[in-house]
């Protein structure tokens, strides 16, 4: 129990290092999803305002091909500006926001579903959109759960480390660029022992 205890707070306190060639990529990857999503969604959330339709019109109106209304074009552009967020923070931040929103929009396309042609239906949902929350809600978990769960995570994964302290090898791992740099000239400039006369 003590064990999982401390591998637990080790995940949460997981920082990226973009000095490192993994954590780097996998940083780009959580940012470029994020920045991605949330853009699609304040342009979605943009043109349906653009459209002055009723906030809680039921029956909505059609943008870019998905039904929309006043209420459910706000809280796009809201959800889209918090994946800008993410976008810029990065790390492990924008890897966790981008599963929690992608789960978000999977139950919400569940919880619509069954209110369709409901009175219900603040959201003004049709099937089209029912389907595209289930898509962008998987595509936004793949950006989140990238490199961070899977059974053959390389060893040099830094989630992969938070979850086998034990395992991790002694030896640091080896920065890339200026901060590699900056090691090997510490390194050289380091005083050596005197050589030993024969």
């Amino acid at each position: 129990m003590a064990t999982h205890a401390v591998h637990e707070s080790t995940r949460q306190r997981i920082q990226l290092d973009k000095h490192l060639p993994v954590d780097h990529h996998l940083n780009q990857v959580y940012r470029f999803g994020a920045g991605l999503m949330g853009l699609v969604l304040v342009a979605f959330g943009i043109l349906g305002l653009i459209n002055k339709i009723g906030f809680f019109d039921t029956r909505g109106d059609q943008v870019a091909g998905l039904n929309t209304n006043g209420t459910l074009s706000v809280l796009s552009i809201c959800i889209g500006l918090l994946l800008f967020v993410g976008m810029v923070i990065g790390g492990n931040f924008a890897s966790t926001l981008n599963m929690v929103v992608g789960i978000a929009f999977i139950l919400s396309g569940f919880v619509n579903l069954g209110l369709l042609d409901t009175e219900y239906n603040f959201l003004a949902f049709r099937i089209q959109n029912v389907l595209f929350s289930f898509i962008f809600g998987v595509v936004l978990m793949f950006f989140g759960m990238y490199g961070r769960v899977g059974s053959a995570l390389p060893h040099d994964n830094p989630y992969w480390r938070a979850r086998h302290p034990d395992l991790v090898e002694q030896e640091p791992r080896q920065p890339v660029g200026p901060a590699a740099g900056q090691k090997a000239l510490a390194r050289d400039e380091s005083p050596r022992p005197p050589e030993s006369g024969r």
